[in-house]
């Protein structure tokens, strides 16, 4: 069977620390993989907020999560502190892809990939990816600076 495999840039523009709670915890008491999702979702409104946006407003547009993969390593458990580095990439006119990797220490917890579209809520359509962001994200991922 055909694993997904999911190549991370290195070039890290933004870091978080989220520690596993217990309602993160599945019957195996260790994190579920649904709430790797939820904690993705945390990192990238973090990420946002860094710049001033939300998932709403990013310079002017939206934006609606495309796609998601997720790429399990290993095991996390109560109160371990992941730590969630994010890199950008694959932009095109009107999406952009956000890398996740989690780590608990040296120990690889998962890769993630979201896949970013951005949308006009309020035509209910996509919009291209606006300059600012595209200037704001690719410079920072071009020049390997750590917000």
């Amino acid at each position: 069977m055909a694993r997904i495999k999911i190549n991370i840039p290195q070039d890290f523009i933004f870091k978080t620390t989220i520690p596993v709670r217990i309602t993160d915890l599945n019957y195996g008491n260790h994190l579920a993989n649904d709430r790797v999702l939820s904690l993705v979702h945390e990192a990238r409104v973090q990420f946002l907020n860094h710049f001033g946006w939300n998932e709403m407003n990013i310079g002017g547009a939206g934006m609606i999560m495309a796609d998601v993969a997720v790429e399990y390593k290993n095991q996390a458990f109560y109160h371990d502190a992941l730590e969630f580095s994010i890199s950008v990439g694959d932009f095109t006119r009107v999406s952009f892809d956000l890398f996740y990797q989690i780590t608990c220490g040296e120990k690889l917890i998962a890769k993630v990939k979201t896949g970013m579209v951005t949308f006009d809520y309020a035509t209910n359509k996509v919009v291209e990816v606006p300059e600012i962001v595209k200037n704001i994200l690719k410079n920072d991922f071009d020049t390997n600076k750590t917000i």
